[in-house]
């Protein structure tokens, strides 16, 4: 089993910044990539970035240039930094945890919402 608690979300306004983040706790070790997925209001889960055990990165087009995944040196926890947001990026984002940065996701986190005023 794997527990995964976010934090960092919040209500900001258009060209603010926001960053999450989530500790993972548990079986971790068999999965090396940590990362973000997101989910708006009558929409489907999408993917926003990942991130692996040795850095290598991949992130949703719509979000490259203004979020940043990051991992802390011991591998527990995942950070998102949020630039440049807009109205079109809230949603409940949720962090994960999978065995490739391509995905699926294996774990999932609560969620925690973010919402982004025009």
């Amino acid at each position: 089993q794997v527990q995964l608690v976010e934090s960092g979300g919040g209500l900001v306004q258009a060209g603010g910044s926001l960053r999450l983040s989530c500790a993972a706790s548990g079986s971790i070790l068999q999965f090396s990539a940590m990362g973000w997925y997101r989910q708006a209001p009558g929409e489907q889960r999408e993917l926003v970035a990942y991130i692996s055990s040795v850095g290598r990165t991949n992130y949703a087009d719509s979000v490259k240039g203004r979020f940043t995944i990051s991992r802390d040196n011991a591998g527990n926890t995942v950070y998102l930094q949020m630039s440049s947001l807009k109205p079109e990026d809230t949603a409940v984002y949720y962090c994960a945890v999978g065995r490739t940065i391509w995905g699926p996701a294996n774990y999932w986190g609560q969620g925690t919402q973010v919402t982004v005023s025009s």
